[in-house]
């Protein structure tokens, strides 16, 4: 179930987390490349009649791949975002990009909220 943000709740103090199935590599000059398998159903409709990949390789750019190691289950978006601010301080519009990049690395499951992560818990153990 999706973490929904209420008025009261402040985003920056969500903690984002790798899932665990997601696979990546770091290159000699520090570009994250993520890896997505393609599992399911339609996706195997798409991979035979379509051709499409089984497996994506997902290349971050230089401020991605900053961002990707500052994930680290720990950090909440207000200290990324800090880090990010120091790293690149020329960069415009630097909090919201990084929201807009941590949602879309949550919608394609490369990452949770750490809240989202202790619910998914609590319903398994019941």
């Amino acid at each position: 179930m999706p973490v929904r943000f209420s008025q009261s709740e402040n985003y920056l103090e969500y903690v984002p987390v790798r899932t665990p199935e997601t696979e990546f590599t770091v290159d000699e000059t520090g570009i994250v490349t993520l890896t997505k398998e393609w599992t399911g159903f339609y996706n195997r409709i798409a991979q035979r009649f379509f051709h499409k990949p089984r497996v994506s390789h997902i290349a971050l750019d230089g401020y991605g791949s900053f961002i990707w190691k500052l994930i680290d289950g720990e950090r909440d978006v207000y200290a990324i975002s800090q880090k990010l601010d120091t790293a690149y301080p020329g960069m415009e519009k630097s909090l919201p990009r990084l929201i807009k990049f941590l949602e879309i690395l949550r919608d394609h499951h490369f990452i949770v909220w750490k809240e989202e992560e202790k619910r998914a818990k609590g319903e398994k153990r019941k």
